[in-house]
């Protein structure tokens, strides 16, 4: 049984690196600019690359991991990603331009979409029921995670070895953990079906629970983001605070978020529901962000405080929604569900930051908090009810 752990570590691990490249290239803009003699529009077009990579092959990594396993799938990923990023590690100071660099660090986010869809797979199907809402809070702490890492190493790496060092960290650690998953990870035991069984359902017939998880899972990105993207510039602007000071609180508040995730999991496995703890964080994060809102229009002292809860608690539906997705999606589709999730967050992630930044600029802070407060209501409504049950995961461990 001691075996699962190690399973919840590598899965963890290959999700924070995945995560760190599909994020860290923000951090080598300066880098980018500087040595590689690029445009801020070229930078723009290079930190979309990963992600628009991702999004496009979630779904199809998700199928292949549920004909084929997970270990497969994450190891040939995630050892397909370094070899993409060490060769974009060279093309970004070749002085080609960033057509090449593009084109490689887009294929290796559709590379490393194979963890995103298969590692919560992995966790999932090594724990008990009731345990799997704790193991996969602590999964999805992989986000922040990576995107810690990545803020605190690219930066100093560029500046000591250029882009070329920093994307080569970046691909000896993607390597280094995919050859250990392919060691050392197993796959879970699933239900073999009988002679002559039909194949299994396809959960999205017959109910709109899986849509409905969906749904509210990336309506729930919108205050995340929201939170996110703007806190730093926004005690700059109404508090008088240094970039580098906020940033630090930031980093707290990423912390709470973390912690936020692991708690919910934990609560959802003590009250037998993922869907009930997720309605009512829904809820609450409604409450908060509105009162962050609140805060930003007229700005005190309790305005810091606000937004790192705020940070905090917007990140706390995450793991919840993946492991109501998995478990109603059963074992024969929990990776193309979980494509699908991973696809609608992620989409939405992309699209909020540059629309909210518009709001901001036509009316300010407050109204932009306001709106996010107002979708987290309506994805708190949109939670479907525990009435709606789907087929569970089996939870049998080899």
């Amino acid at each position: 049984m001691r075996r699962r752990w190690l399973m919840l570590a590598l899965g963890t691990a290959a999700q924070t690196a995945a995560c760190a490249f599909v994020y860290g290239v923000p951090y080598l803009a300066a880098e980018l600019r500087d040595a590689a003699h690029l445009t801020l529009p070229q930078i723009g077009l290079l930190i979309a690359c990963p992600a628009a990579g991702l999004v496009t092959a979630l779904v199809a990594w998700g199928a292949v991991a549920d004909r084929y396993g997970e270990r497969i799938v994450i190891a040939t990923g995630l050892g397909g990603a370094a070899a993409l990023l060490a060769a974009a590690a060279g093309a970004a100071t070749d002085g080609g331009g960033v057509a090449a660099p593009g084109a490689l660090l887009a294929l290796a986010g559709a590379a490393g979409a194979s963890v995103y869809s298969a590692s919560g797979r992995l966790v999932m199907g090594w724990f008990s029921a009731g345990e799997r809402g704790l193991a996969m809070g602590i999964r999805q702490t992989a986000t922040p995670l990576g995107m810690g890492v990545a803020a605190l190493t690219m930066p100093p790496l560029a500046a000591a070895h250029g882009v070329r060092g920093a994307l080569g960290l970046l691909a000896a650690v993607c390597g280094i953990i995919a050859g250990l998953v392919a060691l050392l990870a197993a796959d879970p035991a699933r239900p073999e079906p009988g002679p002559g069984a039909p194949p299994a359902a396809n959960p999205y017939r017959g109910s709109a629970t899986l849509w409905r998880i969906h749904g509210a899972g990336a309506l729930l990105v919108v205050p995340q983001f929201t939170a996110g993207a703007f806190a730093l510039v926004l005690l700059v602007d109404t508090r008088g605070w240094s970039a580098v000071g906020a940033g630090r609180l930031i980093a707290v508040a990423q912390v709470l978020g973390a912690c936020f995730r692991i708690a919910a999991g934990r609560w959802s496995d003590r009250v037998g529901s993922r869907l009930r703890p997720m309605r009512q964080l829904a809820a609450t994060t409604a409450a908060v962000v509105a009162a962050a809102a609140l805060t930003a229009a007229f700005p005190s002292p309790l305005t810091a405080a606000v937004l790192v809860l705020c940070i905090g608690i917007t990140a706390s539906t995450n793991g919840l929604s993946f492991t109501a997705t998995a478990e109603r999606a059963g074992p024969s589709w929990s990776g193309r569900a979980l494509g699908v999730h991973n696809t609608g967050q992620n989409l939405t992630a992309a699209v909020v930051p540059p629309l909210s930044a518009a709001l901001i600029s036509a009316t300010g802070y407050w109204p932009a908090l306001a709106a996010a407060a107002a979708v987290a209501c309506g994805a708190a409504a949109l939670v479907p009810s525990d009435t709606s049950r789907g087929p569970a995961v089996v939870s049998s461990v080899p």
